[in-house]
């Protein structure tokens, strides 16, 4: 991965709707007020904006026009997205190679979708979504495979023979992110949950258990990309896009070992290498957690811990605010919700700024590291933010 592109470039607004239940806002509409609110976070207006690369519902038809006719934005440049939760950072990475191909200069990047919305509806819509989910999979319902948390289940166990891994150790992945978002008030979930209460839920698929998975929530969130000298000069303090790096086992889950070592071993090192750094330079990570599997993996597949530790990682503590490696510092997808990692983004930024008070801050926080995954589980996307280009 070339290194010229380190520090050009930077997030100078982040943004975001309502998020929970809200179902008087389609994912247009939410993705519009995410827009709005992270244009003006830039000190910025949207005849500032030329550039709009989006991710939405699957269902929606050239999504990223239906946004900007929302947002009233003529732009040079603009497009939609298909990798799934690995989208959003990729979204970002496309916005620094644009600016930098003189295509635009100031781009939103970002997602919506109605999703607690969509799932709580008549029961014919909801088979509809279900079916549509059910059949993205390598594998569907011929094969009594129902759903995603199927497929992070099976690599569960697989990690648990191999490594001895712990379903303790994976709630306390859950623990740590509801810690953190009992102090987020805009989490979906802020009840503090126990490992008591985590190890008693009940069973999803064996032995992933309610609070293995990420929530549905109705919500949308956004992010200003232009150049860092720019960014120097607006509202903000930026947050330096220093690596970005991806990794796409196209093979499938299934194949070989993908499920125990991700595409992030391939985006990490991509990343840490562009932006000059490696795994102990990272003071705070903000990793897609649509299961307490994926993280577990992407705690081991980005160098904090070595393959197969994971679990004992996580359950020293690692996660909290004040542990080796914060992680979801806002509750991600666990317990803010799941946006499809766009809000991990935008927790990122804001460690990075210092923006939080005491109870939320990571201490010190220069550089962050962000993560996609989806793509039927064979995608993934890293980025290093960093508070200083340097």
């Amino acid at each position: 991965m070339s290194n010229n592109l380190r520090g050009k470039y930077a997030i100078a607004g982040v943004g975001h709707s309502r998020l929970g239940k809200v179902p008087e806002m389609g994912p247009i509409g939410m993705f519009a007020v995410a827009a709005q609110n992270a244009i003006a976070d830039a000190g910025l207006t949207k005849e500032d904006v030329d550039g709009l690369i989006t991710r939405g519902p699957d269902d929606v038809y050239c999504h990223h026009q239906r946004v900007g006719a929302a947002l009233g934005l003529n732009v040079t440049y603009s497009t939609s997205t298909d990798n799934g939760g690995a989208s959003q950072v990729l979204g970002v990475a496309m916005a620094c190679m644009a600016i930098d191909a003189g295509l635009c200069n100031t781009v939103i990047v970002g997602f919506g979708r109605d999703t607690w919305s969509r799932t709580h509806r008549d029961e014919t819509a909801r088979k509809r979504v279900n079916i549509g989910i059910q059949n993205q999979g390598e594998f569907g319902p011929e094969f009594g495979w129902f759903g995603a948390p199927s497929n992070y289940a099976v690599s569960a166990r697989r990690h648990m023979k191999l490594y001895g891994t712990t379903k303790e150790q994976l709630g306390h992945i859950a623990v740590a992110f509801r810690g953190h978002a009992s102090r987020n008030p805009n989490a979906f979930l802020q009840k503090p949950l126990t490992i008591e209460e985590y190890l008693n839920a009940r069973m999803i698929v064996d032995p992933l258990c309610l609070y293995d998975c990420s929530i549905y929530i109705d919500g949308a969130a956004a992010v200003v990309v232009t150049s860092a000298e720019r960014a120097r000069d607006l509202k903000q303090p930026p947050a330096h896009v220093m690596g970005f790096g991806f990794g796409n086992r196209l093979s499938g889950w299934f194949e070989e070992s993908n499920m125990l070592t991700t595409g992030a071993k391939e985006a990490g090192e991509a990343a840490y290498r562009m932006a000059g750094i490696g795994p102990g330079d990272v003071d705070t990570a903000q990793l897609y957690d649509c299961f307490t599997q994926m993280v577990l993996l992407q705690l081991e597949d980005y160098g904090f811990c070595k393959k197969g530790e994971g679990g004992p990682f996580a359950g020293s503590g690692a996660l909290l605010l004040d542990g080796a490696m914060p992680t979801n510092t806002s509750g991600g997808q666990l317990s803010e919700g799941h946006t499809e990692g766009m809000l991990q983004i935008v927790e990122g930024v804001r460690q990075i700024r210092h923006e939080h008070g005491p109870d939320r801050q990571v201490k010190d926080a220069e550089v962050a590291l962000v993560s996609g995954h989806g793509g039927n589980t064979a995608c993934q996307s890293a980025m290093i933010l960093a508070r200083e280009a340097s």
